[in-house]
């Protein structure tokens, strides 16, 4: 009877073993596959792009002239908008997050909140677009420039902060705050000198998605207009301007008529990782540091 319990124990261990193996392949060839598919495209970008970045491209003005094109107003464009965009998203959905989390009662309003909030998150970017662009555009007047772009973006991402902050301060250790009270400190002290810094680091994490994805979003600037057209440099964020999805997405559809322009699309979007990095990994920088004090 020991020995019959023995050998289903054996085959059942043999079963899961056996299961494990077969899901391991399966997670390791998706692994595989998308990083291929990425190799691929960066390799296809890198060969295009490369031999056309130079410093007249870096600094030029758009031109009708492939050979003379540059990307100067684009690049400005994108900093202008995320100038609007950064501080806006941190600032309301960060307190967003506070207020839902630490000040709200906890109820069936709360949860009717928290829940829309998760389901904008997976609203299509282009419906953002037209809000921006009757709200923004058409009844604040701000038409096509920098400030509307820079608010229509904010709201595509806030939800994705929001998320992700509410779960940065769910994970905080509830001793920290308690202990913070316990010694006499009010609520807003332990808010801002013991939760929020121990939360940061994920916070962090949640805004190196949401920034990312606002700095490459094309469908929302496409709704309100922004043009891709030889324009002067934007010094305000009330003047117009263009942006490096924009440059990126009419020099694709143009490379149908002049072969050159994808070239040049393909230049642009290397610049545009370039910015993505360096978004990125100012981000963590500061995400390392807060997380090695906490």
């Amino acid at each position: 009877m020991d020995k019959l319990e023995s050998i289903k124990s054996s085959s059942k261990m043999n079963a899961r073993i056996r299961k494990n193996s077969i899901w391991k392949s399966i997670f390791f060839l998706s692994t595989l596959v998308g990083l291929v598919v990425l190799a691929i495209l960066i390799v296809r970008v890198l060969g295009q792009g490369l031999a056309w970045l130079d410093w007249d491209f870096l600094t030029g003005r758009l031109s009708t002239s492939a050979e003379r094109a540059g990307i100067m107003g684009a690049i400005l464009g994108t900093v202008w908008v995320m100038i609007v965009v950064i501080p806006v998203t941190l600032i309301v959905g960060v307190g967003t997050a506070i207020y839902l989390e630490l000040y709200a009662k906890k109820g069936k309003f709360q949860s009717f909140i928290a829940t829309n909030i998760s389901n904008l998150a997976g609203v299509p970017s282009i419906v953002y677009g037209l809000l921006g662009l009757t709200v923004f555009s058409r009844l604040m007047g701000l038409g096509n420039a920098v400030l509307a772009g820079g608010l229509t973006l904010a709201l595509l991402v806030l939800p994705i902060l929001i998320v992700s902050a509410q779960e940065a301060l769910r994970a905080v250790p509830g001793y920290l705050s308690e202990a913070s009270l316990a010694m006499g400190a009010t609520k807003w002290q332990t808010i801002r000198r013991v939760v929020l810094p121990a939360a940061i680091p994920s916070i962090l994490t949640g805004s190196i998605l949401a920034l990312s994805r606002a700095i490459g979003e094309t469908a929302p600037l496409t709704v309100l207009g922004i043009p891709a057209l030889l324009i002067p440099f934007p010094n305000g964020l009330f003047d117009t301007f263009t942006a490096l999805p924009m440059q990126i997405y009419y020099w694709t559809l143009d490379s149908s008529l002049v072969a050159e322009y994808a070239n040049l699309a393909a230049a642009t979007i290397i610049v545009l990782l370039l910015l993505l990095f360096i978004l990125n990994s100012v981000a963590i920088f500061i995400r390392n540091k807060f997380q090695q004090r906490y």
